[in-house]
């Protein structure tokens, strides 16, 4: 027998389902002089078949028949485009495991072979973009969005996120993709502060279904934001005797080129350039250091070195700051006793 038509068929390849929920598989075709044939035709109906794209004389191989409601190996399944509108769209209930297979569409005007598509029944982890770290200057605005697919329409997944900035702002919806599988997208735009460095932000999406559990995967990304010198603050180090140890602490990013000056309050030339100097007794001065990176720098707050000849030890004393290094923040005076929030004792 010689047909006169030229057929194709649009579908995804593989679609991938969760067990318990259902799966819409997108299906739309083309025939030539189909408005002729549609005309001409008593009717139009579809079918389903498993594992092979030949009309079987088996019946065990039709999963669904659209003409005569066959439904076989499924709870439900349901044509929900019109074929009329060359759309053969449909929506198989229920998914198990023993449903994983190739599936073939079949149009009845003429015989005809289409597209297939096998069916997965494990949600794949949600997408995020950018995928990999980026490293994002403060205060800068920071876009990211996470996507889950949607294989059953009437029940998409629920995308959250956790551990978020403060001011992140997120927009969520379902949207169509070009295979005509659908997707949900959640959008987040936030601005990028240094304490949002190296946060670990989560997306996770939920997929309900017919089954005593929901199905949830996630994924995630870490935020690298690039700041000057925060929290630029003195740690003072005693030591029994007459020496002292004090080092410039200071957040920063990156902070592998920071460097640290020291100053002697009322002298303009630097003292040292590093991270840690060591003091004695006799050197009475206010002493403050300076962080420094590519992107800027801060100072710390003074240290007051003071002698108190009676004493062989040196003494603490703290004063409220103007930058936090701990919590809040900490001016230093060396003398007896020590109270106070920031400065630390190792």
């Amino acid at each position: 027998m010689k047909y006169d038509y030229i057929y194709s068929a649009v579908m995804p390849q593989t679609v991938t389902a969760l067990t318990g929920s259902c799966v819409q598989i997108p299906c739309t075709f083309s025939i030539s002089n189909f408005e002729d044939k549609r005309k001409r035709a008593k009717s139009i109906y579809g079918i389903w078949l498993k594992k092979q794209s030949q009309y079987a004389s088996k019946d065990s191989f039709i999963a669904f028949n659209s003409s005569e409601n066959i439904i076989r190996g499924f709870k439900d399944i349901k044509m929900t485009g019109d074929l009329n509108e060359r759309n053969c769209t449909t929506v198989f209930y229920n998914i198990m495991m023993n449903h994983s297979d190739r599936y073939y569409f079949r149009l009845e005007i003429e015989p005809c072979k289409c597209a297939n598509s096998h069916p997965k029944y494990s949600p794949q982890p949600p997408e995020l973009k950018p995928s990999e770290p980026q490293y994002v200057m403060e205060e800068s605005t920071v876009n990211l969005s996470c996507s889950a697919e949607a294989p059953c329409p009437t029940q998409p997944p629920n995308i959250s996120w956790s551990n978020i900035p403060e001011s992140a702002s997120i927009t969520t919806q379902l949207q169509d993709k070009p295979d005509k599988t659908q997707s949900v997208f959640s959008y987040m735009t936030f601005k990028a502060s240094y304490t949002d460095h190296k946060k670990k932000i989560t997306c996770t999406a939920t997929y309900p279904r017919n089954m005593p559990n929901d199905s949830t995967v996630e994924g995630n990304i870490m935020l690298r934001v690039l700041f000057p010198p925060k929290e630029t603050c003195i740690i003072i180090t005693p030591s029994v005797g007459t020496n002292v140890t004090l080092t410039c602490k200071s957040k920063a990013s990156p902070s592998n080129d920071l460097k640290y000056t020291w100053y002697k309050r009322g002298q303009e030339t630097p003292i040292a350039w590093k991270k840690k100097i060591n003091l004695t007794k006799t050197q009475t001065a206010s002493y403050f250091c300076t962080a420094q990176n590519k992107h800027g720098k801060q100072s710390s707050e003074d240290v007051q070195l003071t002698d108190e000849g009676e004493f062989t030890q040196f003494k603490y004393r703290y004063s409220m700051p103007r930058i936090a290094c701990c919590v809040g923040g900490i001016v230093a005076v060396l003398t007896l006793s020590a109270f106070g929030f920031c400065i630390r004792y190792i």
